[in-house]
């Protein structure tokens, strides 16, 4: 089965070495906590928020060596109440768990997206 793995990160500023670096954290969390490795990963899609722009974020699956996953980014929508200076990313992959089995993950000031889903998963290492 194909499920969606979420993922955000935060960046203090419009720097694309910040970006990746915080990108690449994120993308690698996201394969390890939910036990997928390149070859069962259909896609990934990230967005940026508007008020970043520096590079591309899916450069950081490159750069960990995932060469061949199709990766693509788009732009965030510029919603007044949303969450600046952010990086999301839906990577789609082969697992075998049920959907309520998955672990997103969400890190620096990202964490306040999904607070449920990141006390859920405290919850269920404890």
């Amino acid at each position: 089965m194909i499920r969606g793995i979420r993922g955000a990160t935060t960046v203090e500023q419009d720097d694309a070495a910040q970006i990746l670096e915080r990108t690449q954290e994120l993308i690698l969390e996201m394969a390890r906590v939910n036990g997928v490795d390149p070859e069962q990963m259909s896609s990934i899609c990230f967005t940026m928020t508007p008020d970043l722009h520096a590079t591309f974020p899916a450069e950081a699956a490159r750069k960990v060596g995932w060469q061949y996953v199709p990766v693509i980014c788009m732009s965030e929508l510029n919603v007044p109440h949303g969450l600046p200076k952010t990086v999301r990313v839906l990577m789609q992959a082969e697992l075998t768990c049920a959907q309520r089995d998955v672990r997103h993950v969400y890190q620096y000031g990202a964490v306040v997206l999904r607070e449920d889903l990141v006390a859920a998963d405290q919850e269920s290492q404890g």
